[in-house]
């Protein structure tokens, strides 16, 4: 059991449904959490949600093509890195998810995000876009990552 001013752990849910149920679970166990605008948290757990996708790979439009032209014949283009951008929509979503994993007091993280290939993007994505850009690539934030595997 984490003991006061021990890190916390941060749960990310596909929906905000999935991270209310995410809650309720964790409620006999881990004590009561506290509901705050865009995540719950009680002493040992911060569970907030992402609405889908709230990141995606940026066209590199960037970099380098023959005579600024795309053409099938110019194929593949390998850029050195990919820039990752927010969607538009999900803007505030995403800075509220990305302030939270953030957070000095959180340790280690939990990808709740639906199982299979999307869920896993959607958690990885915003995990690297929250760690920043290091050399122009995204790193990550360093911190561990376990995966609860569920299907919403």
């Amino acid at each position: 059991m984490k003991t006061e001013g021990s890190a916390k752990t941060l749960v990310i849910a596909e929906k905000p449904s999935v991270a209310q149920d995410i809650v309720r679970a964790l409620t006999p166990v881990a004590g009561k959490f506290d509901k705050h605008d865009e995540h719950f948290e009680n002493e040992r757990y911060v569970v907030t949600s992402a609405v889908g996708h709230l990141v995606e790979i940026a066209a590199p439009e960037q970099f380098d093509v023959k005579r600024g032209k795309w053409s099938f014949a110019h194929l593949p283009v390998l850029p050195p890195y990919f820039e990752l951008k927010p969607i538009d929509k999900a803007k505030s979503r995403l800075n509220a998810v990305v302030k939270l994993a953030r957070r000095k007091d959180v340790g280690d993280l939990i990808n709740a995000c639906d199982a299979g290939r999307e869920g896993e993007l959607i958690f990885r994505l915003i995990e690297q876009y929250a760690g920043g850009q290091k050399g122009g690539q995204y790193q990550g934030l360093g911190k561990p990552v376990r995966r609860l595997w569920l299907q919403s």
